[in-house]
């Protein structure tokens, strides 16, 4: 989850990691620090957000360095824990993003050594490692430590005594490599370095890296040397700027149009090429975590009803503790990075099971690109906001994309029916910017819930998970406590909360389950509840049920969590927004997670 970055080359060194480290700060902003490499190691660091440390950095020359931007796992956010992180004498620094499970037994070996912690951290037992291996050379002693180590690292680090080198290594958690003109770079995370370079080579599990500002050595944690070509990302810098938008979030909601558009022309609807599904299965099982377990949630819904297969969906944490089945499902892994440690941890269960694999995934070259037996690209583009949106609406195009072809594959689906889906999903975009359009009025109703300490969102079928989706984007960005709600679970216990004091979003879209919903406001209009309702345009009712009602264009019923998901987006970021919350940065969380 945290943001590591090393550089070496001509430049200041200084200059170039708080640039990469203000493009990682979405994976972590309870401290930050630098270590710049001039003779002897230059460390600064505190706690605080990396704003805070740039108006207090001294000036530091050094054409080397390392940096870190934290998210706190091991160890209170205090400056002692801040990264980098030294060894007894001040020689080595490392940076650090993952869990070492073992730190336990190796602080109390190396205790026992004479080696002084400084920290609570896992990751002083790593630096103190490569102290105790070192003898003359970082790569070899990094060699070593990592043979030691168990759990998720991607570790960089320097020594003073190697001057312009640093090594990094990777086992899970992300890192990939820079390559510039007499310059190099190490990131977590390709943003970091758009400033400079767009060819990089992403490190798989189990390699070490060793840069110059000359040369790249890439080799395997045994020692054998790996050629791997650098490949040109497509991402661009203006992606990851704001462009005139107060916050991340809210521009990546107005790019979602794109976004969707993108994806849908990515997926080559009407060819064999692109992902792949080389037997029709009896059974999908999709796996993800947070806002993706929402999109597959949905998902399941659209494979039913287009292609008639069972389809369950699971959460990526737990599914790798569950019994393995009889059957052979098909297993969708669902991550916007590739790199989210739980779902990873899924897909290789599911491979040793003998299931065939499809991953959905945002970023080029992640890990699960590499994993899956097959991948749908999303194409969202780079989002810097932690609350994932537009990576939410293509999970949710692309699950769209293969229900269609399953639906086809299984004959459940005619040609002419499909053909007529993925046209009326072109017109998406266009719909979606027609919800974008009523920012302003969603902003009006945000003004009226900011007083409030929960909240309910109701939905039914396919607009459960887009309830739950709703719920989550609310708590995480403007604090307020909501829950996601099947609508005719309320009599089942929750409604005992339902007060005056208890704002709940009802999603009544016209379709099989809009009767019962109008019966549910009423249930909760009864005991003194406002009501904000999302609907079909050229709905005459629900105003007659709700106290205030957004209305979306009529399409598909498949189509609907959409463009009522987009609702449920704006609402939450302009309650955030009114209340003064960092919506970016929202409190305790990260973008990227790759810890467990």
């Amino acid at each position: 989850m945290c943001g590591i970055i090393g550089y070496t080359g001509n430049r200041q060194a200084r200059d170039v990691i708080i640039a990469g480290l203000k493009r990682l700060e979405y994976r972590g902003y309870d401290s930050a620090g630098i270590v710049i490499g001039n003779g002897s190691l230059n460390l600064f660091k505190d706690k605080g957000d990396l704003d805070h440390l740039i108006g207090i950095l001294p000036a530091m020359r050094g054409k080397y360095g390392i940096g870190h931007t934290r998210w706190a796992t091991h160890g209170r956010p205090m400056k002692n824990n801040s990264h980098p992180i030294f060894d007894c004498k001040g020689d080595i620094a490392l940076v650090h993003n993952g869990i070492i499970e073992n730190n336990v037994a190796l602080r109390e070996e190396l205790m026992k050594k004479g080696h002084v912690f400084r920290s609570e951290t896992d990751t002083e037992v790593a630096v103190h490692l490569i102290e105790e291996y070192y003898s003359g050379n970082l790569e070899t002693a990094m060699r070593k430590t990592v043979a030691r180590l168990q759990g998720s690292y991607a570790l960089a680090a320097v020594h003073v005594k190697e001057n312009g080198k640093v090594v990094g290594a990777r086992n899970i958690s992300p890192l990939v490599v820079g390559i510039g003109k007499r310059e190099n770079f190490l990131a977590s995370d390709v943003p970091a370095l758009l400033d400079y370079t767009d060819r990089m080579i992403y490190l798989l599990d189990g390699e070490i890296v060793t840069l110059t500002k000359e040369s790249v050595r890439i080799t395997d944690f045994k020692g054998k040397e790996i050629k791997r070509s650098w490949q040109r990302v497509d991402m661009t810098l203006e992606g990851a700027e704001k462009g005139g938008y107060d916050h991340f979030m809210l521009k990546e909601i107005f790019e979602q149009p794109t976004a969707i558009q993108n994806t849908i022309i990515g997926a080559n609807l009407n060819s064999e090429s692109g992902y792949s599904i080389d037997l029709l299965p009896d059974t999908v099982k999709i796996i993800a975590c947070g806002t993706s377990y929402h999109a597959g949630y949905i998902g399941k819904y659209m494979i039913e009803e287009l292609a008639r297969i069972p389809t369950t969906v699971e959460l990526a944490s737990e599914y790798r503790f569950s019994s393995g089945t009889s059957g052979r499902p098909l297993v969708l892994g669902i991550s916007q990075s590739g790199e989210t440690t739980d779902t990873l941890s899924a897909i290789r269960t599911a491979q040793k099971r003998g299931f065939d694999t499809l991953g959905i995934v945002n970023i080029v070259g992640s890990t699960m690109t590499r994993e899956a037996n097959s991948v749908f690209y999303t194409r969202a583009g780079l989002e810097v906001g932690v609350a994932a949106t537009k990576t939410y609406l293509t999970q949710l195009i692309a699950l769209l994309s293969i229900a269609i072809k399953l639906g086809v594959a299984n004959e459940s689906l005619g040609i002419d029916e499909a053909r007529h889906l993925t046209n009326e999903m072109k017109k998406l975009p266009k719909h979606v910017r027609t919800v974008l359009d009523q920012s302003d009025r969603i902003f009006d109703l945000a003004q009226g819930i900011t007083g409030a300490r929960s909240m309910f969102f109701l939905g039914r079928n396919l607009n459960h998970p887009v309830a739950l989706e709703g719920a989550l984007k609310m708590k995480e960005i403007s604090y307020i406590h909501a829950e996601g709600y099947p609508g005719g679970e309320l009599k089942h216990g929750p409604l005992a909360l339902v007060t005056e004091e208890t704002p709940v979003v009802a999603i009544a879209v016209k379709d099989q389950t809009y009767e019962k919903m109008l019966g549910n406001i009423g249930e909760v209009s009864a005991r003194g509840a406002t009501v904000i309702a999302v609907g079909t345009e050229g709905d005459r009712e629900l105003d007659k049920y709700a106290d205030h009602v957004i209305y979306i264009p009529e399409v598909p019923r498949l189509f609907t969590p959409i463009l009522t998901s987009v609702v449920l987006q704006l609402l939450a970021y302009h309650t955030a927004n009114i209340l003064g919350c960092e919506i970016d940065k929202p409190r305790h969380l990260a973008k990227s997670v790759t810890v467990e």
